[in-house]
């Protein structure tokens, strides 16, 4: 599906990348994974897509654009999304702060 003129991939519900597995009024974000550089709403569905390789973004990478607001459409570097405090820079949406807790899915956490 097209979502501010990104593709994003999975099981999507809505145009600001909810999916059937995460869709409170906060599950706005979607993931840019590392192995395949496609953009997911989850590591669910990105794990239903068949990708053979999964691989997490290492530390040294964190300053590439890997997050993509579902409200606003803008993509922000990884480091700015660990340091945004759940909430977009661009247009103020609030992000799932429980997102954190599966963070160590997409980035290298240790």
């Amino acid at each position: 599906m097209n979502i501010h003129g990104h593709k994003v991939a999975g099981e999507l519900v809505d145009r600001e990348t909810r999916c059937k597995h995460y869709y409170s009024k906060k599950d706005i974000i979607a993931i840019k994974f590392f192995c395949c550089q496609t953009y997911f709403p989850c590591f669910s569905c990105h794990r239903s897509s068949g990708c053979q390789n999964h691989a997490v973004w290492p530390k040294d990478r964190f300053d590439e654009k890997a997050v993509l607001c579902g409200s606003c459409g803008t993509e922000l570097s990884i480091r700015d999304y660990l340091a945004c405090h759940s909430q977009c820079p661009e247009c103020a949406a609030y992000f799932n702060p429980g997102c954190s807790l599966h963070a160590h899915y997409y980035f290298e956490m240790t």
